[in-house]
């Protein structure tokens, strides 16, 4: 009996083993080749694009002066109201001259006296020649009596620097406009102690026009220096800005100044566009985004941005080929216009290319036009030429 196991037992192994092998033949002929992946395509076409970089910016005026106090006192009086439009030499403050005048009439005084000390020397110098002449009088009298003159018109000019110094004075003690802008507000109250050199009283800047400033990389120079040369850059609108909370200014600007070195700690340059500013909506120190048309402005081919993929910096789409088999080629992507990208280099209006299901997809394999959410078992049939 176990001698009958025993010869059994290989017959059914083998039988076994011709079953399976068998099988997996079926299963690979019924497998057949790997199914078509589903994708989004898109087709290339040309839009026109309105391409600009941006930066960053800060408004500057292009003249601000700052008021410090030019002599020590109190301020007694205020002509100006926090703000205002204020013109060039228009009295904006008055600080106390009570002492600088006081100073300017002893001065004046001393000036007097001088004028007064000159003509007696001179009147004496002029009766020492004439003795001298006569031989009546001593040579080292008229001598000394020269030198009495001499001194005494340099008595008349050191007072006359004094009347001039206390004039000044009293000058500085009234505050005027030094240019025609707008007025900040006060730094200062009425009635408060001012200390010359020292306190800032208020500050003010011309508005119309204005100015930007951007710092921009050392690669961006050369483009910057021609758009300064660009007179019809204006014209162009190459130059505008969007506000805080996204608003557009459509005033265009031009290339005003160009820094004369690059940072070195930062390998940026700083750039000055001025802007028309006769609504006064531009401020100093406001931040804005300065937008700078680029080379892809005009009719450009666009695709969707989720098209691209990106691998070790740079960019590569998948184009749709014969027997619907796709192909990885690389492309140079240009501005971002919402959910689109220009291309620049790679690509011919009119090729497919696949917009949706990237991460399913490989160099050659077949795609079928569908939904690359579900999975091509789900959908059925053949695959799908692309359109």
């Amino acid at each position: 009996m176990n001698w009958y196991s025993g010869r059994v037992l290989p017959v059914v192994i083998s039988s076994a083993l011709l079953a399976s092998c068998g099988s997996k033949e079926q299963q690979g002929q019924q497998q057949g080749p790997p199914p078509a992946i589903p994708v989004a395509v898109y087709k290339v076409t040309e839009e026109p694009v309105v391409g600009a970089d941006t930066y960053p910016g800060t408004v500057v005026p292009l003249n601000e002066v700052q008021l410090l106090a030019q002599v020590t006192g109190y301020l007694t009086d205020i002509y100006v109201q926090d703000g205002q439009r204020v013109t060039k030499g228009q009295r904006l403050y008055n600080i106390d001259r009570t002492r600088y005048q006081a100073a300017y009439n002893q001065a004046t005084a001393q000036l007097q006296v001088a004028r007064t000390n000159y003509a007696r020397a001179a009147q004496d110098a002029e009766r020492y020649v004439r003795l001298g002449e006569q031989d009546a009088i001593a040579k080292q009298q008229i001598d000394i009596a020269k030198a009495t003159q001499a001194n005494a018109q340099s008595q008349i000019a050191a007072a006359q620097a004094g009347v001039s110094a206390a004039a000044l004075d009293v000058r500085n003690s009234v505050i005027i406009a030094p240019l025609t802008g707008t007025i900040g507000i006060a730094q200062v109250k009425l009635g408060g102690l001012v200390s010359q050199g020292q306190t800032l009283i208020n500050t003010v800047s011309a508005e119309e026009p204005i100015a930007v400033d951007v710092n921009i990389a050392e690669q961006d120079i050369a483009r910057f220096l021609k758009l300064q040369q660009n007179k019809a850059a204006v014209k162009d609108s190459v130059f505008t800005l969007v506000l805080p909370g996204l608003k557009p200014y459509n005033v265009p600007g031009r290339v005003a100044t160009v820094d004369r070195a690059v940072d070195p700690q930062t390998g940026t340059l700083r750039v000055r566009v001025q802007f028309p500013n006769p609504k006064r909506m531009l401020k100093a120190g406001m931040n804005v985004t300065m937008r700078v048309l680029n080379q892809d402005t005009g009719n450009q081919l666009v695709i969707p941005a989720r098209a691209v993929t990106e691998q070790m910096g740079e960019f590569y789409v998948y184009v749709v080929g014969d027997s619907n088999k796709v192909a990885q080629r690389k492309v140079m992507t240009g501005t971002r216009v919402k959910d689109m990208v220009v291309v620049r280099n790679g690509l011919k209006e009119n090729e497919t290319i696949v917009s949706d299901g990237l991460q399913n997809l490989r160099e050659g394999a077949v795609i079928q036009v569908g939904d690359p959410t579900k999975p091509a078992a789900a959908q059925g049939g053949k695959p799908t030429a692309a359109k």
